[in-house]
């Protein structure tokens, strides 16, 4: 389905008295969800920030902090085809808040481990492969959820919105996260991030949705099920483009969780707060984009939008691999994150809205599976130039390789159906 006859679809709606920026908070459903991740997200953030300081401080290694958030990845990696299948096939309230609930304990057991002086970076390593495997259902299980909660109408501008917290937390997060370690140490950041899951299973409990249970009479066995899924988005430009151009991205360019701690406290040697606020300027620019995309939601996905973020990325990792003054930094990684937003939040509503109803869990684990499922090989990719010849070097080599995938993936698909892409 072109990207123009989805975005026309979208551009004649009414807001139902909400503006423009806001509409998809009409709807009930949404507003407890939004209300709750605004909450939970904050703590996730710390958790982040707090467990790749962990993990420097236990080990000193860019390649094991690398191979930590590789672990993390792993399960989405080998079973987010799967996850697609089982989000079609159940419920997905009941899948989201199993998922948070168990979520909400991993971080409690690594803050009890820190708290008590007894953890060991073995223990960091199980308890992302646990946190991977909730991650790896959650995710398909909440993003498709997301049209449940608004109908087709409202779906860009809630992912917006969606996008909005979750990158005010990205700002919020490390910025406190930072705080926090310098003052109370890292074991109090893992017991907010448990505590915040509080407020998203409370949202979740109170959300009102047909729940429709799969017809007992016929079932395809699981392979067919996850092929159907491959087969549609193979088929598909406006599908297949976003999907590998995200691929190219998030193996090689989008590595910011394992080369931002180790820039900065090996390049611009920073300590925990000045680390935490570093983390936040990607966040404070992805959160500006969010916004902006909210304000422009009405118009529809558009491919300009998904170019603009590839180049912006690319383009300003570049910049931030030849820097080394702070505030320098901190203005590129804000330029990034919202290159970053703007790129990924424009995949997110571009497939779901080209995406049927009973394929759409699948074609999200699709989205899960280039988004987080290719960070293994990103992170071990990234930690080890880094570990070899530093964060700045790393940097530049993902932002390369990253460019020139992307030129390859839009030529390629465009050779193939170039009037779909038009």
């Amino acid at each position: 389905m072109p990207l123009l006859s989805l975005a026309g679809k979208l551009r004649n709606r009414e807001t139902v008295g909400l503006p423009q920026a806001f509409s998809a908070l009409r709807h009930r459903n949404l507003r407890l969800f939004w209300s709750g991740q605004c909450v939970s997200l904050i703590g996730t953030w710390m958790q982040n920030v707090a467990q790749a300081w962990l993990v420097l401080q236990l080990t000193d290694s860019a390649f094991l902090l690398g191979l930590v958030a590789a672990t993390q990845f792993v399960p989405m990696l080998v079973l987010s085809l799967f996850a697609g299948v089982i989000a079609d096939r159940f419920p997905k309230r009941r899948l989201v808040l199993a998922t948070q609930t168990t979520m909400m304990l991993m971080a409690a057991i690594l803050g009890t481990l820190t708290y008590l002086g007894v953890v060991r970076y073995w223990h960091v390593l199980l308890l992302a492969l646990g946190l991977g495997l909730a991650n790896t259902l959650d995710m398909p299980a909440r993003q498709s959820f997301i049209i449940e909660l608004v109908g087709r109408e409202d779906l860009m501008n809630a992912i917006a919105l969606n996008s909005s917290i979750f990158n005010a937390a990205r700002v919020i997060g490390p910025a406190v996260g930072g705080l926090v370690m310098g003052w109370l140490g890292v074991a109090p950041c893992f017991f907010i991030n448990a505590a915040s899951f509080a407020a998203v299973i409370i949202g979740l409990l109170f959300i009102r949705v047909a729940e429709k249970k799969p017809a007992p009479q016929r079932r395809e066995p699981v392979w067919a099920d996850i092929a159907a899924g491959i087969n549609y988005a193979r088929q598909t430009p406006a599908i297949l483009e976003p999907l590998l151009l995200m691929a190219a991205l998030s193996t090689f360019a989008m590595n910011f969780n394992v080369l931002v701690p180790t820039y900065a406290k090996h390049t611009l040697s920073l300590t925990e707060s000045g680390y935490g606020f570093l983390m936040a300027a990607l966040g404070i620019g992805a959160f500006a984009g969010a916004v902006m995309l909210a304000f422009i939601s009405h118009r529809g996905p558009q491919r300009a939008l998904l170019v603009a973020g590839v180049v912006g990325i690319t383009f300003f990792q570049s910049l931030l691999a030849l820097t080394r003054w702070f505030p320098l930094a901190f203005l590129l990684l804000m330029l990034t994150g919202w290159s970053m937003i703007t790129f990924t939040a424009s995949v997110n509503t571009t497939i779901q809205l080209a995406s049927p109803a009973e394929l759409r869990g699948r074609i999200m684990s699709l989205y899960s599976l280039v988004f987080g499922g290719v960070i293994p090989f990103g992170s071990l990719f990234a930690g080890t130039i880094a570990g070899w010849i530093g964060a700045p070097a790393a940097l530049a080599a993902g932002a390369a390789v990253g460019l020139v995938l992307a030129v390859c993936v839009a030529a390629l698909v465009r050779r193939r159906a170039p009037k779909s892409l038009k």
